[in-house]
């Protein structure tokens, strides 16, 4: 099952926590989800979706 991880992030967002990128190459981002003051990683995935990459682009985390 394919998971539509960039849905995922903004989801994250929206319920005010955090998400930060932990690991990145050219082609592939390691994305941890963090509670909502940033504290604590409740999860992690890894991604080589265009997509993620695209909307995820520079950033370190969606703070930034």
């Amino acid at each position: 099952m394919d998971v539509d991880r960039v849905a995922e992030l903004r989801r994250w967002e929206d319920s005010g926590a955090v998400w930060r990128v932990v690991g990145r190459t050219a082609s592939t981002l390691t994305v941890a989800l963090m509670t909502c003051d940033g504290g604590e990683e409740v999860g992690r995935f890894t991604s080589n979706d265009p997509g993620l990459l695209a909307f995820v682009g520079g950033r370190a985390s969606n703070l930034d």
